[in-house]
């Protein structure tokens, strides 16, 4: 019985090797920039270029919760924009992103020493995430994730979602 497990155990393990394997040669090489084909240079995209320009517009989001002016992120955001959370009452709220302008100039006060961080963004194509954690903006902590797109060449906030936390 003992040796049957241990053949099983074995074959398992060998087939999930394998099928590692296959996945791994079926994945799609990405060049490297500046790499060489035969002699050619090779240009690959690269998302550099677009990974500092999400980073300005999200920036823009940063230091408009910082100075608690919603005129400073107002271009980050796609007029068609959204914003949702859950409520201390386990339900959705939010809406169309005029309710994050009105929120930052009636209920945010300035925080020059709020700390805040791009943690994460990801992007492929024209779409992009981002995650942001702030640590006491107007009293308040939270992390955000934003969806955006690039249209017309200009990264653009589509959505917002977020979770408060209490600050430290």
């Amino acid at each position: 019985m003992e040796a049957t497990f241990i053949k099983t155990l074995i074959s398992v393990a060998f087939a999930v090797g394998v099928g590692a394997t296959a996945h791994a040669a079926d994945a799609p090489i990405r060049p490297q920039a500046n790499q060489t084909n035969q002699g050619k240079a090779m240009n690959k995209p690269t998302y550099v270029h677009d990974y500092k320009a999400i980073s300005e517009v999200l920036n823009k989001y940063i230091e408009g919760c910082k100075q608690a002016k919603s005129s400073i992120m107002k271009s980050a955001f796609s007029p068609q924009a959204t914003m949702y959370s859950v409520g201390p009452d386990g339900k959705m709220t939010g809406g169309a992103i005029p309710i994050l302008f009105e929120g930052i100039d009636k209920d945010f006060r300035p925080s020059p020493d709020a700390t805040a961080a791009i943690t994460r963004i990801e992007i492929v194509g024209t779409a992009a995430s981002a995650r942001i954690d702030a640590n006491d903006m107007s009293g308040i902590s939270f992390t955000d994730f934003f969806h955006l797109l690039k249209v017309d060449g200009q990264w653009t906030v589509v959505s917002k979602i977020f979770q408060a936390h209490v600050a430290p």
